[in-house]
């Protein structure tokens, strides 16, 4: 691997360790030693200057195995935890656990969440790809002390955060699609490409709840916000990916659903390059309009998945064990890769305007 995406380094610290699901709230704890908040002015000059991808040998990454480093889980590795009584957001399932003696982690559970499978599958296109994404990992859960209502604990999903600090002000966490066009006059033009691709891979894996707090703006390598020389901005949770965008971004629909992923295209109109993402009720991004520099970015990052990659993408994060009400609904590998390598057609296919 070369350059910033490496990603080498995974933090161990109790609140390194834990998973932020930010949802509605914005008061928790970050991989940070509490927030150094910044102005405004100094966000959106990080927002202007920041980067969204970083050169990849993209056939070279193994996304079975995943970001490798200390905190690091094996697919599909046994973990023994002990149950910590402790509320938390959002509506996915989840609770909070500890490794002993005090690794304390936050896990997404069950065969009919989505998210379990969609994170995984979703984080690690993204990071084989260049773009920054958290660390997620498929595990079997040995959950000490578990109570009686927690029903599937022992299948889950661990995310390790991205090390770095945010940057954030005192009212606003993360960033919206809209100031991702927030770019510097002198920036170079492959930044411009990167976030338009991003733009359209967002549509490819149809990244449904785009809120702004599900982005998140840090400096690497816990720099300082206030001072942060190349800031990255990455999308945090990727857990409503792999169905169809809708309004509600319920879970059945927009997490990890084979036939709606199938039937959304990548163009609402291919003439004039718009890609298709209905927006949602929380969304900022909805039907973004993607750049030739742009969607070239992205086609040839994916042309360089090997198809061992692709299959190994949907099998580590386990989609053909994704528990849907709507009889019928079981999917095999086999037809996510086919699926996936359609979309990818429709991308390298097309031509935007200039």
């Amino acid at each position: 691997m070369a350059g910033r995406a490496s990603f080498p380094r995974i933090a161990v610290t109790v609140a390194a360790a834990l998973t932020v699901t930010l949802g509605a709230s914005r008061g928790m704890t970050h991989a940070q030693e509490g927030p150094q908040y910044v102005s405004d002015k100094e966000r959106l000059a990080a927002i202007r200057r920041g980067h969204v991808w970083a050169p990849t040998n993209v056939p070279s990454m193994d996304i079975r195995t995943g970001p490798a480093g200390s905190g690091a889980f094996p697919p599909d590795a046994t973990v023994a935890c002990d149950y910590v009584e402790e509320k938390s957001s959002g509506k996915s399932a989840k609770f909070t656990c500890v490794i002993p003696p005090d690794d304390k982690i936050h896990v997404k559970y069950g065969r009919t969440n989505g998210e379990v499978f969609a994170e995984v599958a979703a984080s690690r296109l993204f990071w084989a790809l260049g773009f920054g994404a958290e660390y997620d990992y498929p595990v079997r859960l040995e959950c000490r002390g578990c109570p009686a209502t927690i029903v599937d604990a022992d299948f889950g999903t661990i995310q390790r955060l991205h090390p770095g600090r945010d940057i954030e002000t005192r009212t606003v966490y993360g960033w919206s699609w809209a100031e991702l066009d927030e770019i510097e006059s002198g920036a170079p033009p492959s930044e411009r490409d990167a976030r338009s691709a991003l733009k359209l891979l967002a549509v490819l894996v149809q990244h449904t709840d785009s809120k702004t707090e599900q982005q998140r703006l840090l400096c690497p390598d816990d720099g300082s916000p206030k001072a942060c020389p190349d800031p990255l901005l990455m999308i945090h949770d990727l857990g409503k990916t792999f169905g169809q965008s809708d309004l509600f971004n319920r879970d059945s629909v927009g997490s990890v659903n084979l036939h709606n992923w199938a039937n959304s295209p990548i163009w609402k109109d291919q003439a004039h390059c718009v890609g298709g993402l209905a927006q949602s009720q929380t969304g900022t991004l909805g039907d973004p309009i993607i750049s030739e520099g742009g969607r070239r970015f992205l086609a040839d990052l994916l042309v360089q998945l090997t198809d061992t990659q692709i299959h190994d993408l949907f099998d580590v994060a386990r989609f053909s064990e994704r528990t849907l009400k709507t009889p019928g609904d079981a999917s095999t590998i086999d037809e996510w890769v086919g699926t996936f390598k359609a979309k990818r057609d429709e991308i390298v296919t097309a031509r935007c305007p200039s």
